[in-house]
């Protein structure tokens, strides 16, 4: 075997606590993230068309743009956009139960998980109001990723945490958003074409 495996990580119960196995730390980022994105699906679409009025209003300096492209994503493309997402977080989660919990891959995922759930919330202070995904953000998102990495620290798989692995962590959330929201487009594009 070699050293990504799960199997090399002693007995569950010694690293990961007695009663949490290694896959809920692995597996529990795609469980949360599913959680979370249902809450932005459910959202979203009403959220667009009720506050982004108010904010186009409330900040002019706003380029017009960004309201524009916010107004523009309909209910089809943005479920496709959390579905291109969805594969990117499953892949990182599988990425992690192969390895243990040990892969960049997962952990920077994890990292960028709990990151975009800080956003969130600052999204919402700035906003001075609700925004999608700020509920679970708080409940969910920061809370689960501060867990999962307690636990991979405690079975000394949690890399160092550095300056830049944080900005890596939201880098990685930004460009699988912008990217998942691309595909979606094109997807969306192509269907409409045909």
């Amino acid at each position: 075997m070699n050293a990504d495996t799960p199997a090399d990580i002693p007995a569950g119960a010694d690293d990961f606590g007695s009663s949490i196995a290694p896959s809920a730390v692995t597996s529990g980022l795609l469980a949360a993230w599913a959680v979370h994105d249902l809450e932005e699906m459910a959202t979203m679409a009403r959220w667009t068309r009720t506050r982004v009025p108010a904010l186009r209003e409330r900040h002019p300096r706003v380029p017009d743009r960004v309201w524009r492209s916010l107004e523009a994503v309909d209910g089809r493309e943005f479920a496709t956009a959390v579905a291109v997402m969805g594969l990117v977080v499953a892949a990182a989660s599988a990425d992690g139960y192969r390895t243990g919990g040990r892969s960049a891959f997962y952990q920077a995922s994890l990292n960028g998980f709990g990151l975009h759930g800080l956003v969130h919330v600052a999204q919402a202070a700035v906003t001075r109001g609700y925004t999608p995904g700020v509920v679970t953000s708080p409940l969910l998102v920061v809370p689960f990723t501060l867990w999962a990495r307690g636990r991979l620290r405690r079975a000394g798989v949690l890399r160092p945490t550095r300056a830049r692995d944080i900005a890596s962590g939201l880098a990685l959330a930004g460009a699988a958003t912008a990217v998942s929201h691309a595909v979606a487009r094109r997807i969306h594009r192509a269907a409409s074409a045909s």
